[in-house]
């Protein structure tokens, strides 16, 4: 059984008074730097937790987030949420986490959970199938705090933390034509989502400045983002089996990009051999990967940290917050030898 502290203990110990330790926790301007530094300190050596309920009771607040993703497993959203909670529990904030597993109506189903155990905000990242936003616009108009990550709703006026889609994009395409593939396919998620949008179009720039043809044949959509295996298959054995079929192909999110390796394989094909590959994934193991993977990285657990920081603070704002930024970051280029040509 751990020893739970309260704001009275930390005074005691430290000689101080409960107000000023109290305040000294939540940041106040009031204490010198030198206080604030000694509470923190003690603190966390001790492990000190904002106890919820009270809180609650006090401020008829639940000091909780819920976060909305399609699915826990992906390298991507793990890390993102590692952040969020990195941030939250120092915060004195619990996390509470549901998955859409791609679906809206899972997506919705979920919102009105969060928002009946009474969460003080939500961090979302929306479903391949949600088109309909009016559900967070309702919220947001009513002054409900709302940061939306990755998969951002590009109509409501809010905090947002993304990458540069384009640019990895284009990066990661314009490195297999310097290579030397010229017939380079696009597998993607739902045209639904904007990142999707903007990494279609990041690819379509880096062929025309290298005077290649888009071919419609070559672009294929999974609306369920690697989650149905069948559904990649598919598409992957399509591509595969066209008159002028692709040299390499560029997989525009993390889980397509580890089931295409698989189903490559599967499929008895070599990468780069029979087809390069490059792609956005955040797998700790890509390296690993037989061949080792060229992928664009997301700094996911910054992500993470930054979406909290965003919601704490709005949550927190005494006053109503009217002015929203767009936080974009960079994505890395890691090249490896599934984007190699072979002579």
């Amino acid at each position: 059984m751990f020893e739970s502290y309260t704001i009275k203990d930390i005074a005691k110990a430290l000689g101080l008074s409960t107000s000023t330790v109290s305040r000294a926790l939540n940041g106040s301007y009031e204490i010198g730097t030198e206080t604030k530094k000694l509470v923190l300190e003690y603190a966390e050596k001790i492990n000190y937790r904002p106890n919820p309920i009270a809180l609650s009771l006090k401020e008829q607040k639940s000091h909780s987030i819920g976060v909305v993703v399609c699915e826990v497993a992906n390298n991507y959203f793990s890390q993102a949420i590692n952040g969020i909670e990195s941030i939250a529990y120092n915060r004195g904030y619990h996390v509470i986490i549901t998955q859409t597993h791609e679906s809206f109506d899972r997506e919705t189903a979920n919102v009105q959970h969060l928002l009946s155990r009474h969460v003080d905000g939500l961090l979302v990242s929306l479903s391949a199938e949600t088109t309909d936003v009016s559900q967070y616009k309702y919220l947001h108009d009513k002054g409900f705090p709302i940061v939306f990550f990755d998969r951002v709703a590009a109509d409501i006026d809010t905090h947002k933390v993304i990458v540069n889609n384009f640019k990895g994009t284009f990066e990661a395409t314009e490195l297999l034509i310097n290579t030397g593939f010229k017939k380079i396919a696009h597998l993607t998620n739902s045209n639904n989502l904007l990142i999707s949008r903007e990494r279609f179009n990041g690819y379509k720039a880096a062929l025309e400045k290298h005077n290649i043809s888009f071919k419609p044949q070559y672009l294929k959509y999974c609306d369920h983002g690697g989650m149905i295996q069948a559904e990649v298959e598919k598409a992957v054995t399509e591509l595969l089996s066209l008159e002028d079929r692709p040299d390499a192909v560029f997989i525009a999110s993390d889980r397509l990009t580890t089931s295409c390796l698989y189903i490559l394989k599967k499929m008895g094909l070599k990468v780069p051999d029979d087809i390069a590959i490059a792609g956005f994934t955040n797998s700790d193991v890509a390296e690993l990967f037989n061949p080792p993977l060229t992928v664009i990285r997301q700094p996911a657990f910054q992500i993470g940290q930054i979406a909290t920081e965003m919601l704490i603070k709005t949550i927190e704002s005494k006053r109503p917050v009217e002015e929203y930024i767009t936080r974009e970051v960079e994505t890395e280029l890691i090249i490896r030898s599934s984007s190699q040509k072979v002579n």
